[in-house]
Order: structure tokens, then C-alpha cells, then sequence
């Protein structure tokens, strides 16, 4: 009982000492507090960038295997009017038949084209695949439906909008059995179904660009081959030239995820064994995504170890404080040592007051530090209408990054602060106890 009554007193008297400069008290306690926010923030950024990137290679697919056409510098292409490369069906075919653990295959083309419905235009892309590309981009139906096999077998003169092309080319009319014109080809296709919004996917290194779903067109890739063929002629500054392209991308299934790294090994000797000058990239996002999965402990550690200077700094300055505390109260310590207190009792006294400053520093940077998704999500929807223009030009991934708290941030912050409280606090008040009464006593 006497060991709690003198622990009380303590605590009493070392909280009556911090009131008596509440200015001073608040400012160290802000260190703290800062320091303590600061991790869970860092943390939370870090934390939300990272699933927001893995998120963002996880929507290509971990079981899917994808192989790129790369045009190839103007060098190689030499002056020929018109550049062939890239994937062709015969490739397309070949993987099919030769590497057992492909599931699905989903042959795409895609062409840059003007697309128009009466006064309304906009320069979209047009997607000739197959209905299996759907599932494999993961793009949801809206209104009407997707391509299907019967389109496709038919080579139909039907198409699916993206939901962005939808509101341009039919602001205010369904668009459901409408007819959109490409004015290029002069072609006309009946629209049988709109999808749902679908978020653009990151550039991954230089190896896959960034796809931006919301100006395509999709049609059957028979009927693309049937209507526009594989050879694209255009005029620029009054120069005729051409590309030839069959497909512009494989995107490939496999049975089971533990297939994906052998498969894409097959895939890439079997292409390079078949032509050695083809111009291609492979992607494999379940690499991808151990990758990221790795990047993010580092990156939480570099971003924590970041966090921890504030607190450091903090601990510096709650030091600082007590050590002229000390000098100021030189003869308040050598009336209480005079009077019987004891060493320990000066020790547990300023500690008291190190730790209430860390604690409570830590009580309101945690509190604050919850809050890190609501003030970001607020500052950056601010800075979205502050300024339009800069900001539609930072990656997909940063804009729609949502800061995800980290739960183990909070008690190791909070623990820290205190830690810093104690190890900082201990010098001043060991120098405190080791004053001589005598000479405390004639202090002025």
C-alpha cells in the first residue's frame, strides 16, 4: 500500500510540475505526437501504394501468361512503305498445340480509329478477340451483353461499347441496337452491349504499357480480319505507309497457378525457336506480383525508418526540456533531498514526467494517425478541383490509392514513443538526483 501511495504521489507531483508551464509541456508532447503520427501515416501511404500495385497486376491475371507485339525501332524497320512484324496466327496456333498447360488462349488486335454516331465522334480503339478476352480482362457487362461464339464463328457486325464511348457517342439515347460508323473503313457496326466502368491498368517497366479500357470498341477478331485485314494504310503529311500486324497480343491461360513459370519459359523458347527476329515482350503477372509482394517490405521499412527521425527528434527535444527543467528547479530538488527524499525518488520523479509527455504525445499521434484515409482521400479530391490539370496527370494508381492503415503500426509507434520518453528522459533525471543537497540548497 505504501509502495502504490508513494507511486501516486509521484505521479501527482510530476503532472502538477508539467501544468506549471503548459506551453513548454505542449510543445514537447507535439514532438512526440508528430513523430507518432508520422509512422502511421508513412506506413499507411506505403501500405496503400503497395496494394494498389499489386491490385493493378493482380487484375491481369496470376494464372495468365501475356505476350506483346513490340514494334521495332525505325532502324530495323528500314525505309519499306510498309512495316510487317509482330505476333501472326500461325504463333497464335502453334502455342495452342505444342504447350499443354495453356487453358485458354485469347488471340487481340487492336487498331487506333475514329468512331462516330451522327454529331458525335471520338478517336477510340477498336479490339477485334474473342469472347474469352472478357473474362480475361475482367470487363463486366453493363447493359445488353458480350460478344459470343456465335458472332465470332459468323464474323457478325456486332460490337460492345466501353461505358466512356457509350456517353459520348449516345449522351442522351440507348445505344442498344444502334449502329456506330467508322468512317475510315466505312463500316457500320450494331452495338449489343455496354460495360461497366473499368480501371485502367499501370505501365509495368518497360516491358507492358499501360492499358486505358475506356475509348475502346470491342468486335469479333473474325470479322475485324474479314472487314479490315491485318494491313492498316495511313497518310501522314501526304507520305502513304502501312503496318501489318495479325495480332498485337496473345494473352494466355494456364491450367494451374504452379504452371505459370514453366509455361512462360515454353512460351519463350518456343517463339524464339520459331523466329528469332520477332519482336515481342512477355508478361507474367504472378511474377510481377512476388515481386511487388517483396518491394513492399522494403518499402515499409525504408518509410517506417523515415518516421522514425521524427520521433527521434521528439526524444531529442523532451532531453532538451528536462535538462533546463533540472537548472530551474536546482533548489526545488535540494529541499526535497534535504528533507529526506532519496535518489530513486528524483529518478522516479522526472521519469514521470518524461513518460506522461511520450504518452500523451503517443495517445494523440496514434488518434491522429487514424485518421491518415480520411484527411488524404479530403486533400486530394482539394487538390483535384484546386488543380485539374496537374493532377490528371499522375499515374492511375496514386489517384485511386486509398491509404490503408497498418495495424502493427499503431502499438510500435505507440511503444516507441514511450521507449523515446524513457531513454531520453533517464539522463536528466539521474543528473537531477546526483546534485548535492548542499550546494542545490544555495542555488538562486
Amino acid at each position: 500500500m505504501g509502495m502504490i501511495s508513494g507511486l501516486w504521489r509521484t505521479m501527482t507531483l510530476g503532472t502538477k510540475s508539467l501544468l506549471l508551464h503548459p506551453m513548454r509541456s505542449a510543445l514537447t508532447v507535439l514532438g512526440i505526437f508528430i513523430g507518432v503520427a508520422s509512422v502511421i501515416w508513412l506506413l499507411a501511404i506505403g501500405e496503400g501504394i503497395s496494394l494498389e500495385a499489386q491490385r493493378q497486376i493482380a487484375s491481369l491475371g496470376a494464372q495468365n501468361i501475356i505476350v506483346r507485339t513490340v514494334k521495332p525501332p525505325a532502324e530495323i524497320l528500314g525505309n519499306a512503305r510498309v512495316a510487317s512484324y509482330g505476333l501472326r496466327t500461325e504463333e497464335f496456333d502453334m502455342l495452342v498445340e505444342t504447350i499443354p498447360q495453356i487453358a485458354r488462349a485469347v488471340p487481340i488486335r487492336e487498331i487506333k480509329r475514329m468512331i462516330s454516331y451522327g454529331p458525335n465522334d471520338i478517336d477510340g480503339r477498336l479490339v477485334g478477340s474473342t469472347p474469352d478476352y472478357f473474362q480475361a480482362t475482367k470487363l463486366e457487362v453493363d447493359r445488353g451483353r458480350i460478344l459470343n461464339a456465335a458472332d465470332v464463328e459468323k464474323r457478325l457486325d456486332f460490337c460492345v461499347l466501353s461505358k466512356e464511348v457509350a456517353q459520348v457517342l449516345f449522351p442522351y439515347q440507348d445505344p442498344i441496337g444502334r449502329r456506330i460508323f467508322l468512317p475510315e473503313h466505312f463500316d457500320f457496326y450494331e452495338v449489343v452491349g455496354v460495360l461497366k466502368h473499368r480501371t485502367a491498368t499501370a505501365a509495368i517497366g518497360g516491358s507492358f504499357a499501360a492499358q486505358d479500357f475506356t475509348k475502346d470498341v470491342y468486335i469479333p477478331l473474325t470479322t475485324m480480319n474479314l472487314r479490315i485485314g491485318s494491313l492498316v494504310m495511313s497518310n501522314r503529311g501526304g507520305n502513304l505507309s502501312g503496318e501489318e500486324v495479325e495480332l498485337n497480343q496473345i494473352t494466355l491461360r494456364v491450367h494451374r497457378t504452379e504452371d505459370v513459370i514453366p509455361a512462360s519459359q515454353l512460351i519463350k523458347d518456343a517463339l524464339r525457336a520459331h523466329d528469332k527476329t520477332m519482336a515481342v515482350d512477355t508478361v507474367v503477372p504472378l511474377e510481377l506480383l512476388e515481386q511487388a509482394k517483396t518491394t513492399r517490405l522494403m518499402f515499409m521499412v525504408f518509410m517506417g525508418l523515415i518516421a522514425a527521425v521524427s520521433l527521434l527528434v521528439g526524444g531529442i527535444g523532451i532531453m532538451n526540456i528536462m535538462l533546463a527543467t533540472v537548472t530551474e528547479r536546482t533548489r526545488e530538488i535540494g529541499i526535497r533531498r534535504a528533507l529526506g527524499a532519496r535518489r530513486t525518488n528524483i529518478i522516479s520523479q522526472f521519469l514521470v514526467e518524461t513518460i506522461t509527455l511520450s504518452v500523451i504525445g503517443g495517445i494523440v499521434g496514434v488518434i491522429v494517425g487514424l485518421l491518415c484515409p480520411f484527411f488524404i482521400v479530403l486533400g486530394r479530391d482539394g487538390l483535384v478541383k484546386l488543380l485539374p490539370e496537374q493532377m490528371a496527370v499522375l499515374p492511375a494508381n496514386v489517384m485511386e490509392m486509398e491509404p490503408t492503415i497498418v495495424p502493427i503500426s499503431i502499438p510500435i509507434a505507440f511503444g516507441i514513443s514511450v521507449l523515446v520518453g524513457i531513454v531520453f528522459g533517464i539522463y536528466p533525471a539521474i543528473r537531477a538526483a546526483r546534485m548535492d543537497p548542499i550546494e542545490a540548497l544555495r542555488h538562486e
